[in-house]
């Protein structure tokens, strides 16, 4: 099982320094969240909390993920990453090509599509994209981007977007795995025809292991089970060696985690509490040897 540290809500001059620490003491990935503007009116419920409420206010500190990847590849060798995951929805898929491809030549590979849809009117209406048929289109950006991202001269002709011959250079060497998130049924379905994995919220060992079954019952309808796959978690419930073995056991291929909090030290914490506990994380999971026995 491979391990990521996500660098959710941390102080924008801590995260140079956490990608290093991440690295030195090995991580596999650092997960990147993604927040365009915090509206101060909630038009609809967040889909991530049980009463609806978001878990962060305007002063939370965000940074865009892609413009972050870049930053911290060139402070890096070895460690990936991925965005977990980028509001695709209102966004251009043409800009946003442009963007992952940059990305993922800079950083020479190390780098993951994490793609949502985007939950709140506010995003898409504010950027010029409507709300409505919002899953429909996003399919057709993951199509648009993943086309240009394979380089060459490329046209599309599309429902929501349409294009002629056009080409961005230089391709990235290898494909851009893209890992898309949600739990609807539509998303899982998504992730299961499209996708190099899938990547979960907070969510329970049982959730997990039943979205996982769902996944790959999916992923055979699609006749795409012989091609690699993963399965990015965060787990609620199930903690220490056992937990993670019990993590591994039912197919979860990458633990995210943030290990300062499980220390109980707050998003705002020093740096160095932060980097002890990656310290300690990697010592306990990473290191100890027991995916071995």
């Amino acid at each position: 099982m491979k391990y990521t540290c996500s660098i959710a809500m941390g102080q924008l001059d801590q995260l140079i320094e956490l990608a290093k620490t991440a690295e030195e003491v090995g991580f596999d990935s650092i997960a990147l969240p993604d927040s365009i503007f915090y509206f101060e009116k909630q038009s609809v419920d967040y889909p991530y909390t049980a009463d609806g409420k978001r878990m962060f206010d305007e002063n939370t500190p965000w940074v865009d993920p892609l413009i972050l990847a870049g930053a911290m590849g060139a402070v890096t060798s070895k460690l990936r990453f991925y965005t977990n995951v980028m509001k695709l929805g209102s966004r251009n898929p043409l800009l946003v090509a442009r963007q992952v491809g940059s990305v993922a030549n800079l950083t020479n590979n190390r780098f993951g599509f994490g793609v949502g849809i985007g939950w709140a009117p506010e995003e898409f209406e504010w950027c010029g994209v409507p709300y409505q048929r919002r899953g429909k289109r996003v399919d057709e950006m993951i199509e648009v981007i993943k086309l240009v991202l394979a380089g060459g001269m490329v046209e599309f002709h599309g429902e929501f977007y349409d294009f002629d011959r056009l080409q961005m250079s230089p391709a990235p060497s290898e494909p851009v795995p893209f890992y898309v998130g949600g739990h609807t049924d539509v998303a899982l379905k998504r992730a299961a025809r499209i996708g190099d994995g899938w990547t979960s919220a907070m969510m329970t060992h049982a959730e997990l292991a039943e979205t996982i079954t769902k996944l790959n019952e999916l992923r055979a309808q699609y006749n795409r089970t012989d091609q690699p796959f993963e399965f990015q978690a965060v787990c609620i419930d199930k903690f220490g060696v056992d937990g993670h073995r019990e993590l591994a056991e039912i197919g979860v291929t990458d633990y995210i985690t943030i290990p300062w909090i499980f220390d109980g030290h707050g998003f705002d914490a020093p740096l160095e509490k932060k980097q002890d506990s990656l310290k300690r994380f990697a010592d306990t999971y990473i290191h100890s040897g027991w995916q071995d026995k």
